[in-house]
């Protein structure tokens, strides 16, 4: 199986921001693991502080790749154009957050990207990621 993971604004920063949110490991050494636990399945990662980015990084792969997993950040809240990506492409997609956006500030509550997503996982830290990866493949 081919598995894209998109992380979106600031993910870059993981494992310096606000630790007590998002824990104080890198994505990159996350991914590592992952790649290890999942060795039969192809895992890619891109990231992007732009929107546009995001956009054509989907349409890329959203016609080619078994899964998406995509943790958009705050563009999860305000971007239509993301979402119209999503719903455009054939590719399934599993929305990840690593906080539980609900127990956070009342505009993180709402998702524009969810109707077009195969599912959400939050609230579940890094361990979202893995989360989102076995609900692809089962």
């Amino acid at each position: 199986m081919k598995i894209q993971i998109i992380n979106g604004p600031n993910l870059n920063l993981l494992g310096v921001r606000e630790k007590s949110i998002y824990g104080d490991s890198s994505f990159e050494t996350y991914l590592a693991g992952l790649k290890q636990r999942y060795p039969q399945h192809q895992i890619d990662y891109y990231q992007s502080n732009v929107e546009g980015e995001l956009i054509n990084k989907l349409h890329e792969v959203g016609f080619s790749f078994d899964g998406i997993v995509m943790n958009a950040g705050a563009y999860t809240h305000t971007s239509v154009a993301i979402a119209d990506a999503i719903a455009g492409i054939n590719t399934p997609v599993v929305e990840v957050h690593i906080s539980n956006v609900y127990k956070r500030e009342e505009f993180r509550h709402v998702s524009m990207l969810a109707k077009n997503c195969k599912g959400v996982i939050a609230g579940f830290g890094m361990d979202s990621y893995r989360l989102a990866i076995e609900s692809l493949t089962v």
